[in-house]
């Protein structure tokens, strides 16, 4: 292989480790077990299992999770199975845990999703769920940008290089005609790569003139006065795509399929109880942040990002595959074999017994 051609594919698995970091669903690398739930009298073990250790973040993208745990409908599906949850910061730490056999099940976003299977080989995950659509803004200064045209040669911050906003904002911006450096973020728009936790105080201070961000960081900086440009969700078709997905351990779902079962059951409970009672859902979320974090969100915050996310059993598959050829295109990452990256069998089953239609898996799933 010629020295360069070499060297090209080097930097571009090198450019491709940061998208292991899901900084939309998270602002570090740690994680909490808050315990175990309460179990029913009576009830039961699924698969002979003492638990089934749960891993989601800390975001209102998470609320199926968050709504899942306050209600404690995860253990309720569980029987006498304690329902344990990990609280993770970022998407590395969930990867490694479920790796490591530290959690069994996980809410988390494409592309650690993405990543965490192709850099295993395809033998490490397996994706049997959607959670959550949309969610994600471009939110700016109204007073230094008023048009999308008015983007070029502004600075905008993303969560992190290669992290799934970076490479959605990398690819609006390739779409316009205009140039970016993925690696350096320099080009006919500066990207700033900025922590979401910080980046609200980089736009009060107007160190930067927007953001591409998720929830509930946008509706953060829209109370700051910032103005939402552009909603993600408008650019996919049915302004629908994938922000969160179901993912388990292959070996568990192998071996305790009754259990995978029960959560997907719970799963698509909490969806379709937050669908119906979205007021009330939001509350509970929120209830959850705050016992997970130990603070809750504001209204003025809560109330436009809540609104702004879907809940949905759908992994909407099409989407994730899109993304991670956007993430090809922008340089950070090699073309993936994403075959068999889904399992949806134990989904479709959960969905054909409460009446709702089955969800398709693009192609991707496992022969």
């Amino acid at each position: 292989m010629p020295a360069p051609t070499a060297l090209r594919r080097t930097l571009a698995v090198i450019a491709a480790l940061p998208l292991l970091t899901l900084a939309a669903c998270g602002y570090g690398s740690q994680a909490e077990d808050d315990g175990s739930a309460k179990v029913a009298a009576g009830a039961k073990k699924i698969d002979g299992l003492d638990s089934v250790r749960i891993g989601y973040f800390g975001n209102l993208t998470h609320g199926t999770a968050l709504v899942g745990n306050q209600k404690g409908l995860f253990q309720k599906a569980l029987g006498a199975t304690q329902a344990k949850y990990a609280v993770f910061n970022a998407g590395p730490s969930e990867i490694e845990a479920l790796n490591s056999g530290s959690i069994d099940i996980g809410f988390i976003g494409p592309s650690p999703s993405v990543n965490g299977y192709a850099k295993s080989g395809g033998k490490n995950l397996r994706i049997i769920s959607g959670s959550a659509s949309g969610g994600v803004s471009l939110v700016v200064n109204p007073d230094r940008i008023t048009s999308l045209k008015d983007v070029k040669g502004k600075r905008i911050a993303t969560p992190q290089l290669g992290n799934t906003q970076d490479v959605a904002f990398l690819n609006w911006v390739a779409e316009q005609g205009w140039k970016v450096d993925a690696q350096s973020g320099k080009g006919d728009v500066t990207v700033v790569r900025s922590d979401n936790k910080v980046t609200p105080d980089a736009f009060r201070a107007g160190s930067v003139d927007g953001a591409w961000v998720p929830e509930p960081t946008a509706a953060k900086l829209v109370a700051q006065g910032g103005k939402v440009l552009l909603d993600e969700a408008t650019l996919w078709p049915d302004e629908k795509f994938v922000i969160t997905n179901i993912i388990v351990r292959q070996q568990f779902l192998k071996d305790h399929p009754k259990a995978v079962e029960a959560v997907l059951k719970a799963s698509v409970e909490a969806n379709r109880w937050i669908n119906a009672n979205p007021d009330e859902a939001k509350a509970v979320a929120n209830k959850q942040l705050e016992a997970d974090s130990g603070k809750a969100l504001p209204a003025e915050v809560l109330d436009p990002a809540w609104k702004s996310i879907r809940f949905i059993d759908d992994p909407l598959a099409a989407t994730l595959d899109s993304q991670a050829e956007h993430a090809v295109k922008a340089g950070l990452l090699e073309q993936p074999d994403l075959d068999g990256i889904y399992d949806l069998t134990l989904l479709n089953k959960v969905l054909k017994a409460a009446g709702e239609p089955v969800v398709d898996d693009a192609g991707l799933g496992v022969e």
